[in-house]
């Protein structure tokens, strides 16, 4: 049972090309007219469209950002990683503890130090306040780097309520926020996933954004994604948009086209693929909400009620070392180290063994 890749995979453990996918690329097989290169911003109608998806279309932050298409989420951290490391190389970036796998990474590859803070549950959601013990230690001009929704690998995403004192946490400090958002749409809904992030940009004059299509458009080997960032006005947000075109040009010229060419379809035409993205997550939820059903239903510690209330693809079950390898080696489960599972790579038939092999784990420690 490979619970590590992070990738939806359907009832029958297929990751599928989404049927409006699928339409997009005859439609654009069939207006093909031309393979010849795009500007160093990538494909323009897919840049403004997904500005409008993450924002909001009548979001007035619109009209000072600049938004380039770049190669994945991965591509825009990098990208961002190195405009920040040009433009204020004595930031330290903060970043959750656990955090993404490559936050840390591509930061430290950019050159820029990096800081983390706890990102842990507490009996009603994220604990806040070990979030501001620890940014305590931040400077104005530093880095906030978090999730937009949906937290790998934890699951835990702040409330509504937490999302404004993140932001007048910000302003208080003089931090600039930073925010990845890879997974909108599986949590609650593409609003609400995004409603974080929408607050942050209308009380902030500068932001960065990474943005990627790789799962909410099941777009995954196309590495289609975008940097945004947001600017006090619109002439300073163009000048930063020059500035990762020349970041870009260094890198890689040009990202490839043809994901950007079908998400840009989906966002003029959204309404069977925002469909099939609302069935994707009503199944991680379902998956959610089974697995939790079936722990309490054969007496598994209530620790692992916390399925429930994350959000998205992952959860962070507490498991130690020794009974991450018993999963692997008595039950042929595999989680990642520190005990992330990938919820969407559940099938309907795995739950009830999953469920088996936790309690026995804590069982017979």
């Amino acid at each position: 049972m490979d619970l590590i890749v992070g990738v939806y995979r359907d009832a029958s453990g297929k990751t599928p090309v989404m049927e409006s996918v699928q339409e997009a690329e005859r439609f654009l097989a069939s207006a093909a007219e031309s393979k010849s290169y795009r500007g160093l911003s990538g494909n323009l109608d897919f840049n403004d469209g997904i500005a409008r998806f993450v924002l909001g279309s009548g979001h007035p932050a619109l009209e000072r950002q600049s938004t380039i298409q770049t190669v994945a989420g991965t591509g825009a951290l990098r990208l961002i990683g190195d405009l920040i490391a040009k433009l204020s190389p004595q930031a330290k970036v903060w970043t959750t503890d656990p955090a993404y796998v490559n936050h840390l990474p591509i930061m430290a590859a950019a050159g820029l130090e990096v800081q983390t803070f706890p990102w842990r549950e507490s009996e009603t959601g994220l604990d806040f306040e070990a979030v501001v013990q620890a940014l305590d230690g931040a400077r104005a001009g530093d880095i906030l780097l978090l999730h937009g929704c949906c937290h790998n690998p934890t699951g835990i995403d702040p409330s509504l309520e937490q999302w404004s004192a993140i932001s007048r946490l910000c302003h208080d400090k003089g931090l600039i926020p930073f925010v990845d958002m890879a997974y909108q749409g599986f949590g609650d809904g593409v609003d609400a996933d995004a409603a974080g992030l929408r607050l942050l940009a209308g009380e902030h004059e500068q932001m960065f954004v990474t943005l990627s299509c790789s799962k909410n458009m099941s777009l995954y080997c196309e590495r289609t994604g975008a940097a945004m960032v947001i600017a006090s006005e619109a002439g300073e947000a163009e000048k930063v948009r020059l500035s990762l075109e020349q970041i870009a040009r260094a890198n890689y010229s040009m990202p490839p086209n043809h994901g950007a060419a079908i998400a840009a379809y989906l966002f003029a035409h959204p309404e069977a693929w925002l469909k099939e993205l609302e069935e994707c997550r009503m199944r991680v939820c379902t998956n959610r909400q089974n697995l939790a059903a079936e722990l309490k239903a054969i007496g598994a510690p209530e620790k692992f009620q916390c399925l429930e209330r994350q959000k998205g693809m992952f959860s962070l079950l507490p498991l130690s070392s020794s009974q991450i390898e018993r999963l692997r080696d008595e039950f042929a489960i595999y989680g990642a180290i520190g005990g992330r599972i990938n919820v969407a790579g559940l099938g309907t038939q795995q739950i009830p063994l999953l469920a088996d092999a936790l309690k026995r784990v804590f069982d017979s420690p």
